[in-house]
């Protein structure tokens, strides 16, 4: 019996080149491992070329170093597979973008972050609202504007590294080369702008009503006062009806 020509797939003759297996979907990319480090499972894929967040990273993954590489950008839940992780390590990149959602999932568990050494001007606020951790943000080249300022009321810096975040070439002249903490202490950057709006609406309803509780506090005081001083006078009595005349009496007596 002759069996009809079939077509055998490119993909399945190059798997039976290999031995008849096929590699796993969730198998760790070269150059990447999985290692234990003081008890907590480690995923480290240090200068392995990577432009992109690698599949394979196991769930109960607690450290993931993924430094050293060719990310450009982290999109929206790109860790939310990661129930776990307490420490990322995104330094020595190309970074010059993350999602607002980039650590979506992260919120309880995320400890440590460590961007420095990319190329970011601006990262979102709300990339970090949802998060209590330390931050190392130093060596890129920050546009030094009210979004960092914004960013670093929800974070914590890792110590040691706020020299490290220097204005960049796309900040405003003045400010290039210069240490972000010392200019946000000698004047605030969100006095306009996105944040700064709502900053200064915030200031005039605080005026206004400031100005209406001094209005009440002047009022109270006048009427104490006032109370006080009336206690103080004796109440005045009426004026004494005038006495009959001579004249009227005898006026009377006639009649």
């Amino acid at each position: 019996m002759i069996l009809p020509n079939i077509q055998i797939p490119l993909l399945l003759l190059v798997v039976l080149d290999m031995g008849g297996t096929m590699p796993s979907a969730r198998s760790p990319p070269r150059g990447c491992y999985v290692a234990e480090e003081a008890g907590e499972r480690t995923f480290r894929c240090s200068q392995a070329g990577l432009v992109a967040v690698p599949l394979g990273i196991p769930n109960d993954t607690r450290k993931l170093y993924l430094d050293a590489n060719r990310l450009a950008s982290i999109p929206a839940g790109a860790f939310q597979h990661l129930p776990a992780l307490a420490e990322l390590d995104l330094s020595h990149n190309v970074l010059v973008r993350l999602s607002d959602a980039a650590f979506q999932g992260l919120g309880n568990t995320l400890r440590y972050l460590d961007l420095s050494a990319n190329q970011l001007t601006s990262v979102p606020a709300e990339a970090f609202r949802e998060l209590q951790i330390q931050v190392n943000l130093s060596a890129n080249p920050w546009r030094c504007d009210c979004a960092l300022q914004e960013v670093l009321r929800w974070v914590r810096l890792a110590p040691g590294t706020g020299a490290g975040i220097v204005c960049g070439p796309s900040a405003r002249p003045e400010l290039v080369g210069r240490e972000f903490l010392s200019l946000i202490e000698e004047a605030e950057m969100c006095g306009t702008g996105r944040g700064g709006a709502r900053r200064a609406t915030d200031a005039a309803l605080l005026v206004t009503m400031g100005g209406w509780l001094a209005l009440v506090m002047a009022y109270l005081v006048y009427y104490v006062h006032r109370n006080r001083e009336e206690a103080r006078c004796p109440p005045k009595l009426p004026a004494p009806l005038p006495a009959p005349s001579e004249d009227s009496s005898m006026l009377s007596t006639v009649i």
